[in-house]
């Protein structure tokens, strides 16, 4: 049993980590069913480079402030990422990862010069899920249940334009609680595990979930950063599921 001392600390890492599988799961297997597979690191790696800008830039933003950079910034790079679709698709992918290494290089030389630098960029990759606070609960939790009462009662919204702006807003969350590794994996592994499945969202949110408790207690087991655990188990649990099922299939 968790002291309660204890759970204020997990109860909201745990939380958030199984409302990002859950929500990440339907937008995953989108983009893969896109072959945008690296979108998602582009699109964090931007709502990051917001975060960034506005916390060097501008002098003690307001908590407000810094939320709506973020977002601009995604949907920015949503809605180019949009018209790259329309004329460029073949050449997609490779945009994709040019506007990641520059919002990545972006973000580098903001905080050249920063005391803090090297812990800014550590947040922005493997995330600080162990210092989410109810508050951010309670606000993320509000906007991943918009994008799944969006995504499921009008399918309509997953096409076009609408579906690179659900997807901006879930990543400019995302990538505040868990840091850009956790939202590639949460995102990408559950839905490869999922391909060629019969109810491939069941199959993604089984890995998804599965993978954020495992990641969680081996975390708190080890004490190791929980962003970079739960990488390792989104991994392994997408691994032994395809090798599972491809066993079963041969019996």
């Amino acid at each position: 049993m968790f002291s309660n001392e204890m759970w204020s600390i997990v109860g909201p890492a745990l939380v958030v980590g199984l409302m990002i599988a859950i929500t990440h799961a339907p937008l995953g297997i989108e983009v893969v069913k896109r072959g945008i597979i690296f979108i998602d690191l582009a699109v964090a790696q931007i709502a990051g480079l917001g975060l960034i800008a506005a916390e060097v830039l501008i002098e003690d933003p307001s908590l407000v402030l810094i939320q709506l950079i973020a977002l601009g910034s995604a949907v920015l790079a949503g809605t180019f990422f949009r018209k790259v679709e329309i004329y460029m698709p073949d050449q997609q992918e490779a945009v994709i990862g040019v506007a990641f290494i520059l919002a990545a290089s972006l973000s580098l030389i903001l905080i050249a010069n920063s005391p803090h630098g090297g812990d800014d960029i550590q947040h922005l990759l493997a995330g600080e899920l162990l210092f989410v606070t109810w508050k951010q609960v309670m606000f993320h939790g509000a906007v991943y249940a918009l994008i799944l009462t969006v995504w499921f009662l009008r399918p309509a919204q997953r096409t076009g334009i609408s579906f690179y702006l659900l997807f901006a807003l879930t990543i400019t969350s995302s990538v505040q609680l868990v840091g850009v590794y956790v939202v590639f994996a949460s995102l990408i592994l559950p839905a490869l595990a999922a391909v060629g499945a019969k109810r491939p969202y069941l199959v993604s949110w089984f890995c998804g979930i599965s993978s954020i408790l495992v990641g969680m207690v081996l975390a708190l087991i080890t004490d190791y950063p929980a962003g970079p655990v739960i990488v390792v188990a989104f991994v392994l649990m997408t691994i032994f599921w395809v090798a599972g099922t491809k066993h079963l299939s041969r019996r």
